[in-house]
């Protein structure tokens, strides 16, 4: 549909806020010529004059008062969603999407540290679930990823590490857990789509022909780690999600042997949406990840 240049309508606007060609141009930043030339062409567009030009002023006709209103307001509208755009640009605002079991037990400490180190930032959390949230609602992704499906846009967190733990006082047939072989008769909790964990740490404690399908199941690992503090069994389940139940004293690791899980946490960036604010918490991530690291090779 033809209409007339925007440039023609932020012209007569002006001239007609202020009654003057001059005036709208110094507001315009352009010359009164161009200005003129604007109104001038607006009004062969419609075929209606809309100013009458005295010698020293102008006013409008009466098509001119008529269409003011409805010009004045489209310039407003368009003004507010530029404005509405340019704010939301600059928002000082980070959007996290993170599995639920690492943004209840590390990423918590991780946005304190960094809300007390920058007050002025909002942070939103999007806890997932197997998969992550819909694409492009974050700025930031966390994500669980076998070791042979992580692609060239993520990066690893940290390398990660499977233990067997259980509540201090949880017994197998009226003794604390002490030994490997216990766990023919313990209480084993299952993650599902984590049954591997199982597999790796019987076989690491050389431990044969034991029944992986008897006991409870949860999708999620904090839900897991919890059954185990309520003494339901033991679980195998990745050292960086049950650092803060060991650190309280809720779970022990009662054979101490650990194997490499071949799930861990990757980071990936949506590119277009690196602001400034964005790239500051990226750092501060980055940084708290590499203290987890160190924690789970030292520990």
């Amino acid at each position: 549909m033809h209409l007339p240049h925007l440039t023609f309508l932020r012209s007569f606007e002006a001239s007609a806020r202020h009654m003057s060609f001059t005036n709208a141009a110094v507001e315009l930043n352009c010359t009164q010529s161009a200005v003129s030339n604007h109104v001038r062409s607006l009004e062969d567009f419609i075929g209606r004059p809309l100013f009458v030009r005295h010698p020293r002023s102008l006013s409008l006709t009466d098509v001119g008062e008529a269409y003011l209103p409805s010009v004045r307001h489209a310039l407003q509208e368009i003004d507010r969603a530029t404005q509405s755009l340019i704010a939301q640009t600059h928002k000082r605002e980070v959007v996290v999407s993170c599995p639920i079991s690492l943004a209840a037990y590390w990423l918590p400490e991780v946005i304190r540290g960094f809300s007390e180190a920058h007050p002025g930032i909002d942070l939103t959390v999007h806890g997932t679930i197997w998969t992550d949230v819909e694409e492009n609602v974050s700025d930031i992704s966390i994500s669980i990823n076998h070791v042979d499906d992580i692609t060239p846009d993520l990066t690893r967190l940290w390398a990660e590490d499977l233990t067997v733990l259980c509540a201090p006082d949880y017994r197998v047939k009226g003794e604390p857990v002490t030994r490997p072989e216990q766990l023919y008769d313990a209480g084993l909790i299952h993650i599902l789509g984590r049954l591997e964990y199982w597999k790796l740490m019987t076989r690491a404690l050389d431990l044969a022909e034991i029944d992986l399908n008897a006991g409870p199941s949860t999708s999620a690992t904090n839900l897991a780690l919890e059954m185990a503090v309520q003494g339901l069994g033991c679980v195998a389940a990745p050292r960086s999600l049950a650092h803060n139940y060991l650190a309280r004293g809720l779970l022990v690791e009662p054979f101490g042997v650990r194997v490499d899980s071949p799930w861990v946490y990757c980071l990936r960036v949506k590119e277009k949406s690196v602001t400034p604010t964005v790239k500051l918490f990226l750092e501060w991530l980055r940084t708290a990840a590499k203290a987890q690291d160190d924690w789970m090779r030292q520990a």
